[in-house]
C-alpha cells in the first residue's frame, strides 16, 4: 500500500444556496495518478481551488504529507509541495523561459537576482524529469507543447511533489500528448503524485491508476482504472447511460455552398489566412483540425462576416461573401461561436431575447421599430422544447444557464428558422461550428454532435472547427489540417490516421 500524500476530508463549499462541494473526501497516494472526472458544474474546479488556496472551504480539512494545509493560502499550498498547471497558460510571451520560471521565487526587497543558480536548478530539474528546454528562449517563440513544458517546470522548480493538471492535452497535438504521457510516467516513477482532470475518457483510462467522479457537488464513484470502462465513467458522470454518436457517411453531397479561392486576411502572427482554398458542399461536414491559434479564428470570422478578405475571392451561393454578419444571417449562414459566454450570448439579457437576437430584423419578431414580444417568446419556447434547454425560464438571464444548456440555446438559435412550423425546421445553408463542444460534459457533447449530423442530413454545409481530434474524426466527412494560417487539402476522414493528422498539425 503506497503512502498517502494528500487527504481531503469532508470538504464542503457553498455559494449562497448552491452547494458546490458536499462533504467530499479523497486521498492521493505517492506515485499515483488520480483522475478527477465530472460534468461542468460538478464541483471539480471548486475543489481544486480549495486545495490550492484560492477558496476557503466552509467545512472540512486538508492534509498534505501528514500536516494540515492552511486554508485560503496559495503560498502555503506551494510551500507544502502542491503545484497546479492550468489549462490556459500563465506565461509572459516577451520574457525568457528562465524569467518565467523565476517570477515570484525571489523576494522583492532583494537587490539582486541569483540567475546563475536559478539556471543551474532549472536545467537540473529539466534533466531529471525529461523536460528539455532552452532557458534563454522567449516564450513567444515556443510551440504550445513547449509552453506547457515550461508551465510544468515552473511547478517542479518550486518543489512540487503533488501536481494538478487541468485539461493538459486540450491544446496539444497527438504527438505532444504522447510526449506528455511519457513525462507523466517518468514523474510518477520518481515518486510524484498527480491529479489529472480531463474530459477525454480514453486518455484518462490510459494514464491514471484510480478515478474519482463528481456529480452535482458530490463524490459519486471511485474505482481502480483497470476495473472500469468509458461507458461506466460516462454513466457515473451524468447519472444515466450515454448513447455514442453514430455517424453514417454523407447521404448525398450536393452543390458548392461556399467557395474560398486563394483567400488571405489581415491579422497578427498566425491569426490570419494565407492563400486558403476551400469548398464547402451541401450535405457534408468538413472538419478542420489544428492546434489552436493557427488561423482557425480568422477562418471562422471570415465566414461569419466579422473579418474581411484582403486577397483572393470568397463566394456564398455564387455571390460575393459580404463582410456583414447581419447580411450573412439573412442569407442563411448560421454560426456557433467559439466563446459562448463572450460572443454567443449577452449574459444579462433574458433567454428569450438571446433566442431571437440574431434574427431580430425578421418580420416574425419585429415591425418597424417595435419588437413583437409574443412572437419572439413563442420562438424561444420552440427552441427550448426542440433543443431541450433546461435550467432557466425564458425571463431568466442567459448567464444563469449551464455551459451545456447555453450551447443548446445557441444551437437552436442558429438552426431553427423563425418560420419553422415544427420543432425541427429549416437549417442554415451554411453552418460554421467553431469549437461547438469545448468544455462540455459527455452528455452535452453527444447532443451537440447529433444536432450537427442532423443538420448535415437535412442538406446544410457544415464547417466544423475543433481542437478535439476525436471529434474531428468522428464527425468529419472530409478533414483538412490548418497550420500557420495555411490550410491543407481536405481528404476523406477514412484517408487520415491520427499520426498523419498530428504531423500535419505540427507543420510537417
Amino acid at each position: 500500500m503506497l503512502a498517502t500524500v494528500l487527504s481531503l476530508r469532508a470538504i464542503t463549499k457553498r455559494f449562497g444556496t448552491l452547494v458546490a462541494n458536499d462533504a467530499i473526501s479523497l486521498e492521493l497516494r505517492s506515485g499515483e495518478v488520480l483522475a478527477l472526472l465530472g460534468e461542468n458544474g460538478a464541483g471539480k474546479s471548486t475543489l481544486m481551488s480549495i486545495l490550492f488556496g484560492h477558496y476557503t472551504a466552509d467545512a472540512g480539512e486538508i492534509e498534505a504529507f501528514g500536516r494540515p494545509l492552511a486554508p485560503g493560502n496559495p503560498k502555503a499550498a506551494l510551500a507544502a509541495g502542491v503545484g497546479m498547471v492550468h489549462q490556459h497558460f500563465t506565461l509572459a510571451d516577451n520574457l525568457s523561459v528562465l524569467d518565467n520560471v523565476m517570477i515570484g521565487t525571489e523576494p522583492l526587497w532583494q537587490g539582486f537576482s541569483r540567475r546563475s543558480a536559478a539556471r543551474a536548478r532549472l536545467l537540473e530539474v529539466s534533466r531529471r524529469f525529461g523536460l528539455p528546454v532552452q532557458p534563454d528562449a522567449t516564450i513567444g517563440s515556443l510551440s504550445v507543447g513547449e509552453r506547457q513544458r515550461v508551465e510544468i517546470l515552473k511547478a517542479l522548480y518550486r518543489g512540487a511533489r503533488i501536481l494538478i493538471l487541468d485539461e493538459p492535452t486540450a491544446v496539444l497535438t497527438p504527438q505532444e500528448s504522447e510526449a506528455l504521457f511519457r513525462t507523466l510516467a517518468q514523474m510518477v516513477a520518481q515518486g510524484l503524485s498527480i491529479i489529472f482532470i480531463s474530459h477525454k475518457l480514453a486518455e484518462v483510462l490510459r494514464v491514471s491508476h484510480r478515478i474519482a467522479v463528481l456529480r452535482g457537488g458530490k463524490l459519486v464513484a471511485q474505482a481502480r482504472t483497470s476495473e472500469t470502462t468509458q461507458a461506466q465513467l460516462a454513466q457515473w458522470m451524468v447519472g444515466h447511460a450515454i448513447e455514442g454518436v453514430v455517424r453514417s457517411p454523407a447521404r448525398q453531397v450536393g452543390d458548392a455552398v461556399c467557395v474560398l479561392d486563394h483567400v488571405q486576411t489581415a491579422g497578427s502572427g498566425h491569426d490570419r489566412l494565407t492563400d486558403v482554398t476551400l469548398t464547402l458542399r451541401a450535405g457534408e461536414i468538413t472538419a478542420i483540425a489544428g492546434v489552436s491559434g493557427n488561423g482557425q479564428v480568422a477562418l471562422a470570422e471570415l465566414l461569419c462576416g466579422t473579418r474581411r478578405a484582403t486577397g483572393g475571392t470568397a463566394q456564398l451561393m455564387g455571390r460575393a461573401l459580404p463582410a456583414s454578419p447581419a447580411r450573412l444571417v439573412q442569407r442563411s449562414v448560421a454560426r456557433i461561436p467559439e466563446d459562448r459566454h463572450a460572443v454567443g450570448v449577452v449574459g444579462d439579457l433574458p433567454v428569450w431575447e438571446n433566442a431571437v437576437s440574431e434574427r431580430l430584423r425578421s418580420t416574425a419578431f419585429s415591425r418597424w421599430l417595435w419588437v413583437r414580444r409574443a412572437g419572439a417568446r413563442a420562438h424561444a419556447r420552440r427552441i427550448e422544447k426542440a433543443y431541450d434547454v433546461r435550467g432557466a425560464g425564458l425571463e431568466s438571464p442567459a448567464r444563469s444557464l449551464s455551459g451545456g444548456n447555453m450551447q443548446k440555446l445557441i444551437l437552436g438559435r442558429a438552426l431553427l428558422a423563425p418560420d419553422a412550423p415544427k420543432s425541427h425546421g429549416k437549417t442554415g445553408r451554411l453552418i460554421v461550428a467553431h469549437q461547438p463542444t469545448w468544455g462540455l460534459d459527455v452528455g452535452a457533447v453527444a447532443y451537440v454532435q447529433q444536432q450537427l449530423i442532423a443538420a448535415r442530413d437535412a442538406g446544410a454545409a457544415v464547417l466544423l472547427i475543433s481542437d478535439d481530434l476525436d471529434e474531428v474524426l468522428a464527425l468529419g466527412d472530409r478533414v483538412a489540417v490548418m497550420h500557420g494560417g495555411q490550410l491543407g487539402e481536405p481528404r476523406p476522414a477514412s484517408a487520415w490516421t491520427r499520426e498523419a493528422i498530428g504531423l500535419a498539425m505540427a507543420g510537417s
